[in-house]
């Protein structure tokens, strides 16, 4: 897809893409995430996140739902491990309310003491309904233990007390250090010029002052492996098994993205689904995963089932594994795990909020936007030695931790 970029002098970058349509996405992506925090602000940058929209120099809380939402318009925000998300989808007409409204909420929020106590109520609700899903909390408590003394261990959403200790201090403080203009991307998809989207991004950006980003960030060691067993008050068992993996920079990088895809990956027709859900009837809910970092990833399969049935599951796990590392994908099978893979990502392009958010990613780490024809090319490129390689370094249970949450009785 065709884009443009230009670089504000305090080294904003805007994102263009054109697009012709009465509809239009916009995101502002900041390099920043709760690895970002020292260990005393645990869940800041996400408490961060919340408070942007809570009061700002001239703005008050409604005001600023209001600014998008009375023209029909859609504003919402996400924190993940490194990186802070706005973003917004609006009728064509809305592009300059929508980013000066950016520009207002992250850089003229004033943080009121009232709002943060407020605030700080809502989020250690979240906390606490969030532990209320093993599900979810499991894989929480696996980085945890996978990253050990590391802030990508880290909960996003922090710990009741270290929420309960952030002040406004700490806010001020986390934005000055982390909030840097060279890692901060204005992004756009829409019918708009270049030229539009340049007079627009100035008018409201090229003032902020430069913040250049002079550290770079901390990779976490290795650990050893462990096997962690946890009782809870919960109806069902569920397991997380998992290891570190590749990074975003690692040229094995897309035959794991591939290899996922194939065995535990998205839709109903993976090995795993097929296999222990269909076959067995073990798990409703049986998957694998690939997170690539900055600097490091992750690779983890989760399933939940009967606290008695967990070991004939891992059982029948690494019965699949060894299958994969015994007789690697045959020519046919590989072209099919491509075809599959490469029509997901095709498919994935119809999401334009998805996809603007994705660009501005990709030119934060890369610096550069790889169009579809390139992303499939790398794609097709994969060998099935490529694939086996991967396989026989990630698909070893020996080289998979593992965590386990049992059911008290």
């Amino acid at each position: 897809m065709e884009y443009n970029v230009h670089t504000l002098p305090n080294g904003i970058r805007l994102l263009h893409v054109p697009f012709a349509s009465a509809i239009s996405h916009a995101c502002i992506i900041i390099n920043t995430g709760s690895r970002d925090e020292k260990e005393h602000q645990s869940g800041l940058a996400h408490f961060i996140e919340h408070l942007i929209f809570k009061r700002t120099e001239k703005r008050s809380t409604n005001q600023i739902l209001n600014r998008l939402e009375s023209v029909g318009a859609d504003l919402n925000a996400y924190t993940t491990k490194e990186y802070t998300c706005i973003h917004a989808s609006f009728l064509h007409a809305y592009l300059d309310r929508t980013l000066e409204l950016f520009n207002d909420i992250v850089f003229h929020s004033t943080f009121p003491e009232d709002e943060l106590d407020k605030e700080k109520g809502v989020i250690l609700d979240e906390i606490a309904s969030y532990q209320d899903q093993p599900e979810e909390a499991i894989y929480d408590d696996f980085e945890d233990m996978a990253f050990a003394g590391h802030p990508l261990g880290r909960n996003i959403l922090g710990t009741v007390d270290s929420v309960a200790g952030l002040n406004r201090k700490d806010i001020k403080q986390f934005i000055a250090d982390n909030y840097h203009t060279d890692k901060i991307i204005i992004a756009v998809i829409g019918n708009y010029s270049l030229q539009k989207l340049v007079k627009i991004g100035t008018k409201h950006y090229a003032c902020v002052p430069q913040n250049l980003r002079k550290a770079e960030r901390i990779a976490p060691l290795k650990q050893e492996l462990f096997t962690r067993i946890q009782h809870k008050p919960i109806n069902q068992a569920h397991t997380v098994l998992g290891c570190s993996a590749y990074s975003l920079h690692d040229p094995n990088k897309t035959a794991l993205l591939l290899l996922n895809n194939h065995f535990g990956g998205t839709g109903m027709s993976s090995v795993l689904n097929l296999q222990i859900r269909e076959k067995y009837g073990i798990a409703y809910t049986i998957e694998s995963g690939y997170s690539p970092l900055t600097d490091t990833g992750i690779f983890t399969i989760y399933f939940g089932t009967d606290a008695e049935k967990v070991d004939k599951a891992l059982g029948l796990i690494f019965k699949e594994m060894k299958k994969l590392r015994d007789n690697p994908l045959s020519e046919i099978q590989l072209q099919k795990t491509k075809q599959k893979f490469i029509g997901q990502i095709a498919l994935g392009e119809e999401n334009r909020i998805g996809l603007i958010i994705s660009m501005a990613k990709s030119l934060l780490e890369y610096d550069r936007i790889d169009d579809l024809k390139t992303v499939f090319r790398k794609i097709e490129s994969i060998s099935r030695a490529d694939i086996l390689a991967v396989t026989t370094e990630i698909l070893d249970e020996r080289n998979l931790s593992s965590l386990t949450f049992y059911p008290l009785n």
